[in-house]
């Protein structure tokens, strides 16, 4: 083959080629065919869509914020009864720490004296010591001739006495104290019977 015919062989293969691709389509033709939209799938019996409430909403909220509020109250609170009880905890300590300066005043007074202004002196540090306790909320336990209470009294000694009722103190050893319910001391007593 030459030249010729090989070339004209090639531009028939060409020919042919551009007759099997088809034609753009007319803008027009495309316009006239309806497009398919996409219809969304139904979904699964569990999976579908949970429609929010306004109302629900504005419950659940109010129900969040008022639930936090009281546990606010409840810390308040709570802080305001721990720092109430750190208080009184700390005042019981101090008042423990002087209690053997008023013992002292106690068996100072208890000694006969010859000085009457040193025995002056003394009583008015004592009944100052005494008006600081009170002003402090520390209370005295009475002890001599009340019952015997295990909670508010520490028996050192027994006595068989007659005249005295069963479980009756007659002597004090040491003065108890309390700051409210708290018991700072223990009374050190002698009880009979």
């Amino acid at each position: 083959m030459d030249d010729k015919e090989k070339q004209q062989t090639a531009a028939e293969a060409e020919a042919e080629e551009t007759k099997t691709e088809q034609p753009a389509e007319p803008a027009e033709s495309a316009a006239e065919e309806p497009k398919e939209e996409k219809v969304p799938e139904p979904k699964a019996a569990g999976k579908s869509e949970k429609k929010i409430d306004p109302v629900e909403e504005l419950r659940g909220a109010n129900d969040r914020y008022l639930r936090l509020l009281a546990e606010y109250d409840n810390y308040r609170k709570r802080s305001q009864k721990e720092k109430d009880s750190l208080y009184g905890d700390i005042k019981a300590n101090t008042v423990t720490a002087f209690l053997p300066v008023y013992d002292n005043l106690v068996r100072a007074l208890a000694q006969t004296t010859e000085d009457e202004a040193y025995r002056k002196g003394v009583e008015m540090i004592m009944t100052q010591f005494e008006q600081t306790l009170t002003k402090l909320g520390v209370e005295k336990i009475e002890s001599l001739g009340q019952t015997f209470d295990p909670q508010l009294h520490n028996a050192v000694m027994h006595v068989e006495d007659e005249t005295k009722s069963e479980n009756e103190i007659v002597e004090v050893f040491q003065e108890g104290f309390r700051l409210g319910e708290h018991i700072i001391r223990f009374a050190m007593v002698k009880v009979a019977n």
